[in-house]
């Protein structure tokens, strides 16, 4: 299964098939960005194995600079993608793609090498590597989603202390 009902919250178990539908999407997001995208990464938790995750693919596209996010928005928008601005994250231009209902992809542009772009990664390694905590926020998510499983922004608000202790630990912070 991929795609959510816009504005719900529903974990699913890991699939196996996540890394190769990001792997297909990350050609499409190349053939239309070319070398204005300097790399493309899978990331949230459809990119970390035995997570439960919504069945969203996140994508996260390094560029060189924001200023410049104009020559995206056409490019991305021919391969279904509907530019929705920074979404109150400064630094993030945020694209999702899917149908009228259901959500299947989000992808952020960001400065590559730049802070939102470490973060994200080194958020998305720990976890990786790091079953303990991979497993905690497995369960954290699960509460998330119970409690809030119709608002997505409490669910998301309600991750924050963990992000940040991984962060933490991760040396991001």
């Amino acid at each position: 299964m991929l795609g959510l009902e816009r504005k719900s919250v529903k974990l699913v178990f890991h699939q196996k098939k996540w890394k190769t539908l990001f792997e297909r999407e990350e050609k499409l997001i190349r053939s239309a960005l070319g070398d204005f995208a300097l790399a493309i990464e899978h990331i949230g938790s459809t990119s970390i194995p035995r997570l439960p995750a919504k069945p969203i693919i996140d994508i996260m596209v390094g560029v060189r600079a924001l200023t410049e996010i104009e020559k995206c928005v056409a490019p991305l928008g021919k391969i279904d993608y509907e530019y929705r601005g920074e979404r109150g994250i400064a630094g993030r231009p945020f694209f999702r793609k899917g149908t009228i209902e259901a959500t299947t992809h989000h992808l952020s542009v960001v400065e590559f090498g730049g802070e939102i772009w470490r973060r994200h990664l080194s958020f998305r390694d720990y976890l990786r590597e790091n079953r303990e905590a991979a497993i905690r926020y497995g369960e954290l998510k699960k509460d998330l989603a119970a409690a809030f499983k119709d608002d997505r922004q409490a669910y998301t608000d309600g991750k924050t202390g963990f992000v940040e202790e991984i962060l933490r630990a991760a040396g991001q912070i």
